[in-house]
């Protein structure tokens, strides 16, 4: 079989209701048209959708009304189908047009955030214990009121810090980024990203194993997170990937800090057991434009001119327009 083209309408129908990822089909407006099983599973909570706005908060509906008017191809990280009784999920968004000028949507859940989700509920199920033994015991109260802070300081930092590098993980580096621009966007103020890749790193995992690129992921993050001022705030975004918030600071800052945290790593060792690895890094700089850009939008110019840096060569930095 040389093309998908070759499939019927009853094959894509098997193959899309064997995919995980929730799959729906809509018009320009959002009206949910038809869906595979994934998708049926999260419809079957809110069953008086008929829009695909409905199926997400309230702060981002806006947003992706503005997406499906566009009706271009389009890819973003965002919370999807929160209820009262289930928090909201961290996904990976997907938008493309039809031929017939519909739109196929794709949300696809980051596991990583549900494993650390699984830890926050068994940790406030303990507190809970926690609180049950406090009231059969006041002499015990006071000790159980330290465990149930020490158990409270521990599922904050599990659903905030990424396991790996303990830099804030995906979900509150995008959440600080959103609330840096809508800082700038009230004050009128400057605000930069940057998006930092580390180059190939398939290779070193290639040839040192998993357990090396990991130390060497851990190196790259505190050499990060040492290398930038404050206010600045570094994230792991996901993979080999790491996103940098410069808050007052214009593109011009943020390429002088680009180049001092590129050369400082081009002239480091990291040493590793019998290992010596020399790794470089790849940047991708954007500047956020008043009254044009949304978050989303400032990260996918940030994450084009890092590919584009990548493509020039890599161990480099460049500015995105």
């Amino acid at each position: 079989m040389n093309s998908l083209a070759d499939l019927s309408e009853r094959d894509l129908e098997v193959l899309f209701d064997h995919i995980q990822a929730a799959i729906a089909l809509v018009d320009r407006d959002g009206n949910l048209l038809s869906w595979n099983s994934a998708f049926d599973g999260v419809k079957r909570q809110f069953l008086n959708a008929v829009t695909l706005t409905d199926l997400f908060l309230q702060r981002d509906v806006e947003s992706i009304r503005a997406k499906l008017a566009e009706g271009e191809r389009d890819h973003w990280a965002g919370e999807f189908a929160s209820t009262e009784k289930d928090a909201a999920m961290l996904c990976d968004f997907w938008l493309a047009p039809t031929e017939d000028h519909n739109m196929i949507f794709i949300a696809e859940r980051i596991e990583s955030e549900a494993d650390a989700g699984t830890m926050v509920d068994k940790l406030r199920k303990q507190v809970k214990l926690f609180q049950t033994e406090s009231e059969h015991s006041k002499k015990l109260a006071r000790n159980k009121q330290i465990e149930m802070e020490a158990v409270l300081a521990q599922a904050e930092e599990v659903a905030h810090v990424d396991p790996l590098t303990f830099l804030p993980n995906r979900r509150t580096i995008i959440k600080d980024m959103q609330s840096e621009v809508m800082r700038a966007e009230r004050y009128h103020s400057l605000f930069s990203i940057s998006v930092v890749d580390i180059d190939n790193f398939k290779a070193v995992n290639d040839t040192y194993g998993h357990p090396v690129g990991d130390e060497v992921l851990r190196h790259v993050a505190i050499h990060l997170r040492d290398g930038i001022r404050h206010p600045d705030v570094v994230g792991r975004y996901g993979g080999e990937e790491f996103i940098v918030l410069l808050p007052n600071s214009d593109k011009k800052a943020a390429a002088e800090q680009a180049a001092r945290l590129c050369r400082e790593l081009r002239d480091k060792k990291i040493q590793l057991k019998d290992e010596e690895i020399h790794v470089t890094i790849s940047i991708g700089i954007a500047e956020f434009r008043l009254g044009e850009d949304s978050w989303h939008s400032l990260l996918k110019r940030a994450d084009n001119a890092m590919f584009e840096a990548k493509n020039l060569g890599r161990d480099r930095w460049v500015v995105g327009d």
